[in-house]
């Protein structure tokens, strides 16, 4: 009996882990904090584009990611591979971290989890003190060390990012798959 009660329970336990493990962040917005300093800003914007990015990727079908509305212009596949691209970018300037070429040759399900859990990673460091003064961008080119301030970081990526996540909502609705009109971007939640 005492067996049993202890496979069911190994049983239960291990699907409920899997559940929470398999469970994405973004899909409603977070609790507001309860000021407004700086990095509260700055977090809520990062948790702002994780909400639009993950109902502008949820049920992407495989045409939805082929889609390009011109020869010339990116698929959201490569628009999505960008904001990918970018979600390390931040969240490396928010560490002090080195910018570095990254693989972007992911699946799809599994190169927007990881965008999601850097933008949530990246939000987590910013609300727990994140040293802005501190923060850059920082890269190599020709031997070099090329440095721009958490400014760019603001101007550049996360803005690049929310304008990408819009051309994605956009591409999805002219493929025949549009946004669901449930989700508020304004609540940061899904009505019912």
């Amino acid at each position: 009996m005492k067996i049993s009660f202890l496979v069911l329970f190994t049983l239960i336990w291990s699907s409920l882990n899997a559940q929470n493990m398999d469970e994405l962040p973004y899909s409603s917005i977070p609790d507001y904090p309860d000021d407004y300093s700086g990095l509260n800003v700055a977090a809520r914007m990062i948790d702002g584009l994780g909400f639009r990015y993950y109902w502008a990727t949820e049920s992407l079908r495989q045409e939805d990611l082929d889609f390009k509305p011109s020869e010339t212009a990116r698929s959201s596949y490569e628009t999505l591979q960008h904001i990918y691209q970018m979600s390390v970018g931040i969240m490396r300037s928010v560490k002090g971290e080195m910018m570095t070429p990254i693989r972007t040759d992911l699946a799809f399900e599994d190169m927007r989890r990881k965008t999601l859990e850097n933008l949530a990673a990246t939000s987590e460091l910013l609300k727990s003190g994140a040293d802005l003064n501190n923060a850059s961008y920082r890269y190599e080119r020709k031997g070099k060390t090329i440095e721009f301030p958490f400014w760019n970081v603001i101007n550049g990526q996360m803005s690049d990012c929310l304008w990408h996540v819009g051309q994605v909502v956009s591409f999805r609705r002219a493929s025949g798959n549009p946004f669901n009109s449930k989700a508020s971007v304004f609540t940061g939640t899904v009505r019912d």
